[in-house]
């Protein structure tokens, strides 16, 4: 019996490394997260928020995440799921899609691909999306912000709206959950999610 996992999204500020963390709990489940969860995704994580680090390209931008995702799914993601356990992870492969594919304008396709043979295939069997209003996102980020949040010119609400149209077009896997509450309330929206298309993992 292989685990379960779940893969909790969003864009910056959307609570989702909290109700990650507080659903890994309720579950029984292994928290990780991406990017930066083993040793060398830390420094890829380093690189990749650094905001000296400004004239990185795009195509390189995703070729260290995607390059993150395989030593994850190495090193924990795979082992945990074969092992039996069930896995809920700050997020996965649905992020690289809605950040450098709809936020940078990366072809989706090739970052498919290109992820497939990061991960061996695995994917989510479920991906919880913590929508939130950009203006409220905005909020509480403050004005300390990392290379991604600072980038502007729109780019946050592409990524919104890419996550959004992912979770549309295959509602079998996504489930969207309102992210505005305190963490109580967003905690127990997220938790009846989970039992409404997962059951009671056992």
């Amino acid at each position: 019996m292989t685990g379960r996992l779940i893969a909790v999204e969003g864009v910056d500020a959307s609570g989702k490394s909290t109700q990650a963390r507080l659903l890994a709990e309720s579950l029984g489940a292994v928290f990780t997260f991406q990017f930066g969860a083993t040793g060398v995704g830390a420094e890829i994580r380093r690189m990749l928020l650094d905001p000296d680090n400004d004239s990185l390209d795009a195509r390189t931008e995703a070729l260290l995440i995607i390059a993150d995702k395989a030593q994850h799914v190495a090193e924990v993601v795979g082992p945990v799921l074969r092992d039996g356990q069930h896995v809920v992870t700050d997020r996965f492969t649905a992020s690289t899609l809605a950040y450098q594919g709809y936020g940078r304008g990366l072809d989706l396709a090739e970052l498919q691909t290109m992820m497939h043979f990061a991960t061996g295939g695995i994917e989510p069997d479920l991906n919880l999306l913590l929508d939130i209003p950009l203006e409220l996102a905005s909020r509480r980020l403050g004005s300390s912000l990392d290379r991604f949040e600072g980038t502007g010119d729109g780019f946050l609400d592409r990524v919104r709206a890419g996550y959004l149209t992912m979770a549309e077009a295959d509602p079998a896997h996504w489930s969207v959950v309102d992210a505005d509450g305190s963490v109580d309330d967003v905690a127990a929206r997220v938790l009846a999610a989970v039992r409404d298309r997962l059951g009671d993992l056992p």
